[in-house]
């Protein structure tokens, strides 16, 4: 795969809350940070496919659409910066959760992410 299918296919993924298919997207010790998030990296493919798992499926959001701001390809090979908004409704409320995504790709699987959310949208998502 290359950078725009897996850029395509992280945002599908989130779109439909599928743990699996974001998961298939790493290589197998794949790691997902959360630098923000206050969340506990998941090493290796298994452990982020529980980790969305256990995410998604036991919030009441629904991802409205997942849009792609900007796409920065670094000076170093197979690292990009994704720009996004996540609309979401929760609990009856509109919410944006603005995002950065660091994706380090190697052999057309991911093999590092650095996931920053804005951390009020998530509060606020929580909340409602």
């Amino acid at each position: 795969m290359d950078i725009e299918d897996i850029v395509n296919g992280y945002h599908a993924a989130m779109l439909h809350k599928s743990a699996d298919d974001l998961a298939a997207l790493y290589a197998e010790d794949g790691l997902h940070e959360f630098p923000f998030g206050g969340l506990p990296p998941y090493v290796g493919r298994e452990q982020i496919r529980a980790g969305y798992h256990a995410m998604w499926d036991s919030s009441g959001m629904k991802v409205q659409e997942v849009r792609r701001l900007a796409l920065h390809c670094t000076q170093e090979p197979g690292v990009v910066v994704v720009e996004q908004d996540t609309h979401v409704t929760a609990g009856g409320r509109s919410i944006t959760v603005p995002g950065l995504l660091v994706l380090r790709i190697r052999d057309g699987e991911i093999v590092h992410t650095r996931d920053y959310m804005d951390t009020s949208a998530i509060a606020r998502v929580r909340a409602a």
